[in-house]
């Protein structure tokens, strides 16, 4: 079904059947789905007496189409992309799928044509702020550039409310892969949350790109040669200055929530890098404790390798007190190493005795200088 509203200075009316033209005062949104097909295109047609190109209705039609800005001498075209379902907080902390789809947008002069989705709550929000009783007159839209950038403003916010949902599953996400408790394991979900960061990221400048080329285009009709044309015919008038700080504040919501996929995508780079780092530092503790251990029972092992040789005759061999002389010495040669490495930090206590134990004893450590006075102290004694 198509919707038709007229949008006066003194409010908005939903109109019980298309007009035979254009109101004298204000202009007219022209609202419908994807399901009515081509039908409002005549229409459009009969209101304003523009035809709109073929290749046009085709970008309106197509499910895929990226963010994109198109204008011609008497209309222009915006397609925006906007969130097809605000997903919820997966189980488990995943990282939720984004899911979009293109609302168009067709600038007539004093007439604003959008072709979305039958179920959008961007656009549904919009008309009942419009239609409702809240909806004063000095809040009515003075223009269908000022509405379609009320609707897309909409459909910005609700990237928005993206931040928290995305933030807590990828630092839930980054917990996993920074635990050393256990191996991280879940590469295939990781690379999706990265994956949809950079898509994310992907939307956002195309969205960007698309306002900001209508911007431009609007900016060099509101110069003096960009006022003659458009006084010359049909043609849409400039930008002015309170739809300027519209679009700049459009403009910057959509910054931010480019910024925020920018920061969640290193956030989680950065991770990954701390991850491998972590295992590698942990990889060279490892390998320093046992080549440690490897060094102490050298020594021991040579030991015994001489005393297990088959000669006849061997100092101490028949001795009552040498196998206890031998493992003296033998104590004595590893506490002794043991000892060389602790003082050239080649061990650390942990490797043997654990990190919680080490932590309680640096934690019950007196400060080095408890009669130390702080500088804010001794000034107040003074």
């Amino acid at each position: 079904m198509i919707d038709f509203i007229a949008v006066r200075p003194d409010g908005a009316s939903l109109l019980a059947q298309a007009p035979d033209r254009l109101p004298e005062t204000g202009f007219l949104w022209c609202d419908c789905s994807h399901d009515e097909a081509r039908a409002w295109a005549g229409a459009a047609q009969a209101l304003s007496g523009v035809t709109v190109f073929e290749a046009h209705l085709l970008d309106a039609e197509n499910p895929n189409h990226p963010s994109y800005f198109d204008a011609t001498a008497d209309y222009e075209m915006i397609v925006f992309r906007s969130l097809a379902t605000l997903p919820d907080q997966a189980a488990g902390g995943e990282v939720p799928r984004l899911k979009t789809r293109p609302a168009t947008f067709f600038l007539f002069d004093r007439m604003l044509v959008t072709v979305r989705a039958a179920d959008s709550r961007s656009f549904a929000s919009t008309r009942e702020r419009l239609l409702g009783s809240r909806s004063a007159a000095s809040r009515t839209p003075a223009a269908p550039e000022e509405l379609m950038l009320r609707i897309l403003n909409a459909m910005v916010d609700r990237y928005l409310e993206l931040r928290q949902p995305l933030a807590e599953a990828f630092e839930r996400r980054q917990r996993e892969l920074l635990d050393p408790r256990r191996p991280f394991r879940d590469w295939y979900p990781l690379l999706e949350a990265r994956r949809e960061a950079g898509r994310l990221q992907d939307l956002c400048e195309e969205q960007l790109d698309a306002i900001q080329e209508w911007r431009d285009e609007r900016l060099e009709r509101s110069g003096p040669q960009g006022a003659a044309q458009a006084g010359d015919g049909p043609g849409l008038p400039g930008l002015s200055e309170a739809l300027q700080v519209r679009t700049s504040d459009l403009v910057s919501h959509i910054d931010r929530v480019l910024g925020h996929a920018r920061r969640m995508e290193s956030s989680l780079e950065t991770a990954v890098q701390l991850h491998f780092s972590a295992t590698a530092h942990r990889t060279n503790e490892v390998m320093r404790t046992l080549t440690a251990i490897t060094a102490v029972f050298l020594p021991l092992t040579l030991i015994t390798g001489i005393f297990g040789m088959n000669f006849e005759f061997i100092p101490g061999l028949h001795s009552e007190a040498g196998f206890w002389w031998t493992m003296a010495g033998m104590a004595a040669i590893g506490i002794g190493l043991l000892a060389l490495f602790r003082a050239r930090a080649f061990i650390h206590e942990s490797a043997f005795f654990g990190r919680r134990r080490s932590a309680r004893r640096s934690a019950a450590r007196p400060p080095a200088n408890p009669g130390a006075i702080a500088p804010g102290a001794d000034a107040s004694r003074r």
